[in-house]
């Protein structure tokens, strides 16, 4: 077959510091198609040092009619787009989940166990998910079935997830922040409380740090029937403490009132321990479940954004072959070439190419906008008209904010 192995230039580092723009590109079989590579070579790396070439390996698929063809172009790219969709999403919840280690998040997205630049600069069509047997629309058919799955099962996955975690959040903030806000059920206990009177009740009062003093003097004047010397600090944050004060029930409203005169804000808050139980339980009960299910969450996101980065980058294949016959016609006779683009260079690489194949296509005499062009069975909707096939690959799948 004419997509020969290449000698592949070794992957390096390939995280953040590395160009992850790919142009995954096509040019017609000259006498050979190695002729077409070595062209390629020796106008982007030999004499200019432009790009990082690999060629990309396309099996003998089935062609079918030109009608077929013309019809799937169109389909290829919705399922293009639709696909790497469903990649990123699955990258980003992955690194939503990861939460605090989301800088290992890179390590975690792979293609068949080895990072992504590795896995397309080294791609080899997988027979048993894709067979070659069947037709181009079978092989789009079965892509399609099984991203759409894995769409479906992550929603699914991460709607239990996130209301677990939601929840989780929920009660962490309810147990945190200011004494103001914050549940003072893990603060406060049963020896606080006057409990079981008819006539008395202890109040919960937040007073300012500052305000200390004051408390101290006017709480037993605040008003009638509180108890003398009754108060007592019982917790202290940042900026206010936590004090306990006895009084008699009816005098209850008075005191409220008179309190937050002075800046003190009295708390809603019964002692109930067995609210209070269960409230710790449900804390426990959920964080629990947010463990056991991350491991498994963590596994499945990975496995499936394997499967859905190798589906994407069969589809660019499918896509290269399906514009090459369309463009180069039959019988099949094309080198389709993986460039990595050096970034300075990306200008002058795309002029090489432009001089290099421009005898391709007489219409392609400048870049041709999109927009004025309407070329049956060329799909070339959202991006630039080329006169060789091209199709850019993006590995940088993450928006991190």
């Amino acid at each position: 077959m004419l997509h020969e192995q290449s000698p592949v230039s070794a992957p390096g580092c390939y995280q953040c510091a590395v160009m992850t723009e790919f142009w995954l590109i096509s040019a017609p079989g000259e006498k050979t198609c190695q002729q077409t590579w070595d062209k390629l070579m020796m106008a982007t790396t030999r004499t200019n040092n432009l790009s990082t070439n690999n060629k990309f390996n396309i099996p003998d698929l089935k062609v079918g009619t030109l009608d077929v063809l013309v019809g799937l172009s169109d389909e290829l790219a919705k399922l293009d787009s639709f696909v790497e969709s469903v990649v990123k999403k699955v990258a980003q919840y992955m690194a939503d989940v990861l939460e605090d280690s989301r800088d290992k998040v890179q390590e975690n997205l792979l293609a068949n166990g080895v990072d992504l630049i590795t896995y397309i600069t080294r791609f080899q069509w997988d027979m048993a998910k894709y067979p070659i047997k069947q037709s181009l629309k079978n092989i789009s058919e079965i892509i399609s079935k099984q991203v759409s799955q894995i769409d479906n099962d992550l929603k699914a996955r991460a709607s239990a997830y996130n209301n677990l975690k939601g929840n989780l959040q929920n009660l962490e903030r309810k147990n945190a922040g200011s004494l103001l806000t914050r549940s003072l059920a893990d603060i406060v206990k049963k020896d606080d409380f006057v409990l079981d009177s008819e006539y008395l009740i202890t109040l919960l009062v937040v007073v300012p740090k500052t305000n200390y003093a004051d408390w101290q003097k006017t709480y037993e004047t605040l008003a009638e029937m509180v108890v003398p010397r009754s108060t007592n600090l019982l917790f202290e944050d940042q900026d206010s403490g936590l004090f306990s004060v006895t009084l008699f029930r009816k005098a209850i409203d008075d005191f409220r009132h008179k309190a937050r005169e002075q800046k003190f804000v009295v708390r809603d808050f019964q002692y109930n321990e067995e609210e209070m139980k269960a409230d710790k339980e449900e804390m426990t009960r959920l964080s629990t479940d947010k463990k056991k299910q991350f491991g498994p969450l963590v596994r499945w996101l990975k496995v499936n954004f394997s499967e859905a980065f190798i589906a994407w980058i069969h589809i660019k294949a499918l896509r290269v072959f399906v514009e090459s016959v369309l463009r180069y016609g039959l019988p099949v006779n094309f080198q389709a070439m993986l460039l990595q683009p050096h970034k300075k260079n990306m200008k002058k690489l795309r002029e090489v190419l432009y001089d290099l194949y421009k005898h391709l296509d007489s219409s392609a005499a400048a870049i041709i906008d999109q927009s004025a062009v309407d070329i049956p069975g060329l799909n070339l909707s959202q991006q630039e008209y080329y006169p060789y096939v091209y199709y850019k690959i993006d590995c940088n799948l993450l928006d991190f904010k």
